[in-house]
């Protein structure tokens, strides 16, 4: 059993840490989102992606690992199965034949189209939740 004083300290780490209250948010938001997305099929981690993909020319697997905080080992596995849904294409980089480029097909940009004011609405609803959406915006990109 924990002495009381360790017991002190793991409440107050409970009530305190960013880490953790950033995490259960993160987690709640991506369910309230994955919610959201599943009647047209796809996940709030995948909107991101396909989102991130919409870019007059096809970003490279490490540009969008940079812009969503993966591994390009990380994206390249969760482009797979938006590659088998027909949403995403890879292929060759022709400017550097050793990297790969990620390109929202004709499906996949009607996917977005339709998933985008899904994503509009029920994030109108989390800002008029939160309040001042900007500051934890601002917040959150200090830390990142």
């Amino acid at each position: 059993m924990s002495s009381p004083a360790a017991y002190a300290t793991t409440i107050h780490i409970r009530d305190h840490c960013l880490c953790l209250h950033a995490q259960r948010a993160a987690r709640t938001l991506a369910r309230r989102f994955d919610d959201a997305f599943r009647p047209i099929g796809i996940t709030s981690g995948q909107f991101s992606l396909i989102n991130g993909l919409n870019r007059p020319e096809p970003p490279t697997i490490g540009a969008v690992a940079s812009l969503l905080a993966m591994d390009r080992s990380t994206v390249t596995a969760n482009l797979k199965p938006l590659e088998r849904s027909g949403l995403v294409v890879v292929s060759i980089d022709p400017r550097d034949r050793r990297g790969r480029r990620a390109a929202l097909t004709d499906a996949g940009r009607a996917v977005l189209a339709r998933a985008t004011p899904i994503w509009v609405a029920e994030h109108a609803r989390v800002e008029a939740e939160i309040g001042d959406g900007d500051a934890l915006r601002a917040g959150l990109r200090a830390v990142a």
